[in-house]
């Protein structure tokens, strides 16, 4: 077995106690590799150890993968910020996107999907830290960006990502993970039917697993340390 493959099973088993300390299904919670800077190899590494669903944040590396490992049933999820520039690409190869944060883009990815592939499941990405670094729409404007959304053709909106700022103390990284999700409730109660929180990351999958998560970004606990030099 392959180390890409323990650490798969290792990552399974977090995410299987931690839905069982709060009472819920390990089946709730989707693994999504994070296989952005990673050669293909550790992706067929992966698939053949059984994962499905693989992250990217890069365009054209993304891309590349998907072309390159055609006819595994794979499903690939694009992770990263998206200039709209850049949206076509995304709207022709990959299956989700987890990162709109402006109605540009959004309206950019329905108008070039395909109409011969299935609609492209969407998250709206919230800047729910209010880091002036990060992407994401302002909580207090997801309900309107959301409406916006869920109205274009060629998409289906699933629902909300988040990318935290990181912190240690986990009772600290549960709290914008509840944000997410009691955000998620109330554009949920205005009539939008969300079923998706993308939220946590290798370092805090607990903390968002507690609060919710239906979908965890996981990198660096499956593929190891990514060296960018």
């Amino acid at each position: 077995m392959s180390a890409i493959a323990d650490n798969l099973q290792a990552v399974q088993a977090r995410i299987s106690n931690a839905a069982a300390a709060v009472g819920r299904s390990p089946e709730s919670v989707r693994l999504l590799a994070v296989s952005k800077t990673w050669p293909l190899s550790c992706v067929v590494d992966a698939a053949e150890a059984g994962q499905r669903a693989f992250g990217e944040n890069y365009v054209q590396e993304g891309i590349d993968k998907i072309a390159s490992i055609s006819g595994r049933n794979l499903e690939w999820h694009f992770i990263g910020p998206l200039q709209s520039n850049k949206t076509k690409p995304v709207a022709e190869h990959f299956d989700w996107v987890h990162s709109i944060d402006r109605l540009r883009v959004a309206e950019r990815l329905s108008a070039q999907r395909p109409t011969y592939l299935p609609p492209l499941q969407v998250c709206v990405q919230v800047n729910v830290s209010g880091e002036a670094t990060k992407s994401g729409c302002p909580p207090d404007a997801t309900l309107e960006l959301c409406r916006a959304v869920a109205a274009l053709p060629g998409l289906q909106l699933r629902g909300l990502m988040a990318i935290p700022e990181p912190v240690d103390d986990v009772q600290a990284q549960r709290l914008p993970f509840r944000h997410l999700r009691q955000l998620s409730e109330r554009i949920q109660a205005a009539g939008l039917p969300l079923d998706t929180l993308s939220m946590g990351m290798s370092h805090d999958l607990e903390a968002a697993v507690a609060e919710g998560a239906t979908i965890v970004r996981i990198g660096t606990a499956i593929f190891g340390e990514r060296n960018y030099a």
